[in-house]
């Protein structure tokens, strides 16, 4: 049986368990750090993590964790495969991404689709109803993220493995 992350069984990763977590995985990051990814990763104020949130909680971590520290031998998440979804959401990122802002907005996302595929026009209503969660017309990678799991209708009913414990 693996250790699941929700000690407590209620459903939800609490700021404690996220703290045990993240020790599990040697991530290194400060109080602060840890702080600020739980209260931006939970974006229905549960004041806990729900499964989806996790997934974006992770994705966050790998961007943040330094390269540097880690040995070149072993990957910084434990998973290659992890590392490997998160390089391609990355990349989609990067991709619509045309002016390089670090946000999304309808005219650049229009163009970066209509480039890619010129004979399909892509719908307009992707960016605000779909991924501009707060409504202020661009799109953070956090609500990228969150957008891309509701499309891929991630399971949660799954425990999520710690490697190696």
């Amino acid at each position: 049986m693996k250790p699941s992350l929700d000690e407590d069984s209620n459903g939800i990763i609490d700021h404690e368990e996220l703290n045990k977590c993240l020790k599990k995985l040697q991530v290194q990051l400060t109080q602060k750090e840890i702080d600020d990814l739980f209260f931006s990763c939970d974006m229905d104020g549960s004041a806990g993590i729900q499964f989806n949130e996790f997934i974006v909680l992770l994705c966050l971590v790998y961007i943040l964790v330094d390269t540097s520290t880690t040995s070149h031998s072993t990957s910084k998440m434990g998973s290659p495969q992890l590392e490997a979804t998160f390089d391609a959401i990355i990349e989609a990122f990067l991709f619509l991404d045309k002016n390089g802002d670090g946000k999304l907005n309808k005219k650049d996302m229009m163009k970066a689709l209509n480039e890619a595929s010129p004979r399909e026009k892509s719908p307009a209503h992707i960016t605000r109803k779909e991924m501009d969660w707060d409504r202020n017309g661009k799109v953070s990678f956090r609500e990228f993220l969150f957008a891309l799991i509701d499309w891929v209708g991630v399971d949660t009913d799954d425990e999520i493995p710690v490697e190696g414990h």
